[in-house]
């Protein structure tokens, strides 16, 4: 079985902390910050712009990055694989649909393939198909997922897939989560909420400023956002973001909402009005205490659960001495 010092090993990595993907928010800076700072940055490809994705590698420099995919909106535009790969990623990360499709020409051109899922049937189905590498997302995550959680889907897919490397993934936004999924048997963990308020995160600062101030408590996982912005996300997966005025408008009954309303959504998202924008952040969200730079969250993260880890075992639960019955 793999070892979190292999996957590190891999990728040059000094701390098992992946950046999550997030469309529109994990921009080339993002990743570069990220990976600079001993873990490893994944550029968010999202739903396929192309002048985004070419401005964003070419923010990131020569520093080594990845690039996720949304696999269904990739499927509408497959050409977009072709243009990420000649720009030379170190891996490419797949999400919410047929990685089969895919997976050939991604080996061919001699990068891993990231598969995110929400089952142990879906990380079955991924390592059959050929990844590399099982994302296992527990329901806690911001942004889209499912509805199992992570502390006991990560096991069960350590258990299901054998020998391949797992990250967790989901409600892990510092040290304490990371250690934990360590010990649950993932060898790295992947972090989106903690990094979609850092300095060099692509979401409105305004936006990230209302993520500091929102607790776990406020967010919500169902589909008003998605309908919002004309996205038609298939079954089963919902977007979990940060509750407002806007979502509590349309809860009950977002099918109502017409082209005016999602017009009007759209100039208040641009504006990063919080009252009405998406927050797109998990539960982990009361962790996350402040904006500030990638390399600090990821140099604090890494330190706090190699500081928990490190003897662990007899801080908490020491060995009994001297017990007599």
């Amino acid at each position: 079985m793999p070892s979190c010092h292999d996957l590190l090993t891999q990728f040059g990595m000094s701390a098992p902390l992946f950046l999550a993907p997030m469309a529109l928010v994990s921009g080339g800076r993002l990743a570069a910050a990220v990976t600079r700072a001993g873990g490893f940055g994944f550029i968010g490809g999202g739903y396929g712009d192309r002048d985004w994705l070419m401005r964003e590698f070419d923010a990131a420099g020569d520093t080594p990055v990845g690039v996720g995919f949304i696999t269904w909106a990739l499927a509408r535009q497959p050409g977009l694989l072709d243009l990420a790969l000649a720009r030379r990623p170190r891996a490419i990360f797949l999400s919410f649909g047929d990685i089969a499709p895919f997976i050939a020409r991604i080996h061919a051109a001699g990068l891993p393939v990231f598969a995110q899922v929400q089952t142990v049937a879906g990380a079955r189905a991924a390592i059959a198909a050929g990844a590399d590498v099982i994302v296992a997302q527990g329901t806690e995550a911001g942004g889209h997922g499912a509805a199992r959680g992570t502390l006991a889907l990560v096991p069960a897919v350590r258990d299901a897939i054998g020998a391949a490397p797992v990250l967790a993934a989901g409600g892990i936004a510092d040290g304490r989560g990371m250690a934990a999924a360590l010990m649950l048997g993932a060898d790295a963990v992947l972090c989106g909420t903690a990094f979609y308020v850092a300095e060099e995160s692509l979401a409105h600062s305004r936006l990230r400023e209302a993520a500091v101030a929102t607790s776990g408590d406020d967010t919500a996982r169902d589909s008003v956002f998605d309908l919002a912005r004309g996205l038609d996300w298939p079954v089963p997966w919902t977007l979990r973001a940060r509750r407002n005025a806007f979502h509590g408008r349309w809860a009950e009954a977002p099918g109502a909402m017409t082209q005016d309303d999602r017009a009007a959504y759209a100039a208040a998202a641009m504006k990063g009005d919080p009252a009405t924008a998406a927050v797109i952040v998990g539960e982990a969200v009361d962790l996350v205490q402040s904006v500030e730079p990638a390399a600090a969250m990821t140099t604090r993260i890494a330190g706090e659960a190699r500081h928990i880890l490190s003897g662990a075992a007899e801080r908490l639960w020491p060995e009994p001495k001297g017990l007599t019955r």
